[in-house]
């Protein structure tokens, strides 16, 4: 994706997330977070943002969702390595290891993320403050409620058993294609039950209202984990659409980052 979401070069790159980030901004310890995935120009302010609140762990679990419909319906990416210009992040394959354990409905796979971009544009922000934290990709592709709860649920019980810092970042844009007056309105149907950590609720108001949420499963998975590890609350860092940045209020695509504590 590089080129294509963001800049194709490790100087570029580099220049562009800088941008995007606010150095000043407090290091707060966080259980999750939800950022978009758009291309940087678009969306990097809302991740940028997110990204810079984060104290940030020993891994990232990310997850996505599949925009290739290649692969299983959740794939987990057990080992390997991701590669953008000027940085390099390894998969951890213990913690890997113990979600696939601990996770029934999941399939450990590479073909899932070998086009997909959800998780890919997460890794510049990531990269940009830290070489050494590692990653696990999941990425969804279909699961019913249930299913997405019990494997936040078995990805919890993951975490617990690592012997160091953990975070779950869910990768989401919000409506997409819609007047920007209606994608606020519907956005922020969603992200009210996001705040109240409330997975089964964004879950079924995505479906009720209808509403474009390409990550409202990540989500929906994302929020079942802090639950089990004991988030009390969850803050909107930033919300913006598509339209300030190519001045079309006619057509736009949603953007929110949240954290989880």
């Amino acid at each position: 994706m590089a080129g294509q979401f963001y800049e194709g070069t490790k100087a570029g790159l580099h220049s562009q997330v800088e941008k995007c980030v606010e150095a000043d901004s407090p290091k707060e310890e966080v259980l999750a977070a939800m950022c978009p995935h758009a291309g940087l120009m678009y969306s990097g302010s809302v991740a940028g943002a997110v990204y810079s609140r984060i104290k940030f762990p020993h891994t990232f679990i990310l997850i996505g969702p599949n925009h290739t419909d290649m692969g299983p319906r959740v794939s987990l990416m057990r080992s390997g390595m991701w590669e953008i210009p000027g940085a390099t992040l390894s998969v951890d394959e213990h913690l890997a290891t113990a979600v696939a354990d601990c996770c029934e409905f999941v399939t450990g796979d590479t073909l899932a993320h070998r086009y997909e971009h959800s998780l890919e544009v997460q890794l510049p922000f990531i990269a940009y403050f830290s070489h050494d934290v590692k990653i696990v990709p999941i990425s969804v592709m279909q699961a019913t409620v249930d299913e997405l709860v019990t494997i936040g649920e078995g990805i919890a019980s993951a975490i617990k058993g690592a012997q160091y810092p953990v975070v779950i970042i869910a990768s989401s844009d919000m409506s997409h294609f819609i007047p920007d007056d209606l994608a606020r309105k519907k956005d922020r149907l969603a992200l009210d039950r996001v705040l109240a950590l409330d997975p089964r609720g964004l879950f079924s108001t995505v479906m009720e209202h209808g509403i474009s949420m390409c990550g409202f499963m990540p989500a929906t998975m994302m929020l079942s984990a802090a639950l089990s590890l004991g988030a009390k609350e969850a803050e909107l860092v930033k919300y913006t659409t598509s339209a300030e940045v190519s001045g079309d209020y006619g057509s736009v695509v949603g953007y929110a980052g949240v954290l989880v504590k």
